[in-house]
């Protein structure tokens, strides 16, 4: 059997390799129940990486780490102080501009924080040559990996003994592609039981108070407190701080904003 994975071969002839995906690959598939929620998932969480990788020129199979990172959660957040659907640590998301203080953290907002990978992975990839490195380095840091490869006196990722977690991390996330790339083999989930990508706008929001409530902002666009958190899971406060700020809101009716509002030029 021949695998790839962002066009470089995965050496399964290898007995140490294989048996390193397989293990990844059936505990995947021990918790059916978890593994069906995480394909559904999918549906939702992969359309904006793979246009962003798209646009970037990088391969599609980097959306896969998203499942291994955060099983695409946007809150997620780790005792690394990792945070969002790529898990990144306060000092990275600062050095790709992702916003984070007592109210607000971009790097639960999926399409900052892919936008982030993005560079990260690119810049990663720039270092190694190679994507499995560059996928390790994501996990455990570049400053590592380069150690360890001086160490050990290899270039090759499969060649390179480290952390438990980093030895498993590429592992899962090819045995993690060969799943959800087929979930209906694998799961039984066929296409149309996937979650839909939810239909919403950006609208600009001008609060001129000391703070708004996002009960009061989801009242004026005709939806609820609930629903407004779990399209923007970066406002960590119930409210909105004195400003302007984008949110996402249901798509409503071009004649639907009211007067407080704008429409964003550009989704986000």
């Amino acid at each position: 059997m021949k695998t790839k994975f962002a066009g470089s071969a995965v050496p399964l002839n290898v007995w140490q390799v294989r048996e390193r995906i397989e293990y990844e690959f059936y505990r995947l598939l021990e918790d059916e129940g978890e593994s069906i929620i995480l394909a559904k998932r999918t549906g939702r969480c992969f359309p904006p990486a793979e246009r962003q990788l798209a646009e970037a020129g990088l391969s599609d199979d980097l959306k896969f780490i998203l499942l291994v990172e955060s099983k695409c959660i946007s809150a997620a957040y780790s005792r690394a102080r990792a945070s969002g659907p790529w898990q990144f640590v306060p000092s990275t998301g600062r050095l790709f501009s992702l916003q984070n203080n007592h109210w607000k953290d971009d790097r639960r907002n999926l399409e900052l924080s892919t936008e982030a990978a993005v560079k990260y992975l690119k810049k990663l990839h720039d270092i190694f040559g190679d994507w499995f490195l560059a996928m390790a380095a994501y996990n455990t840091g570049e400053v590592h990996i380069r150690k360890a490869m001086r160490e050990q006196r290899v270039d090759d990722y499969w060649k390179l003994h480290y952390a438990t977690e980093t030895m498993r991390y590429v592992p899962r996330i090819i045995a993690s592609k060969e799943i959800f790339s087929q979930p209906d083999k694998y799961l039984g989930v066929a296409k149309a039981d996937l979650y839909p990508p939810l239909d919403t706008e950006v609208v600009t929001i001008n609060v001129k108070e000391d703070r708004r409530h996002l009960a009061a902002v989801a009242e004026e666009f005709g939806t609820y407190f609930l629903e407004l958190k779990l399209l923007n899971p970066e406002i960590r406060k119930d409210y909105l701080p004195r400003g302007t700020h984008q949110i996402k809101i249901p798509r409503r009716p071009d004649n639907g904003c009211p007067m407080s509002c704008d429409k964003a030029d550009e989704p986000r």
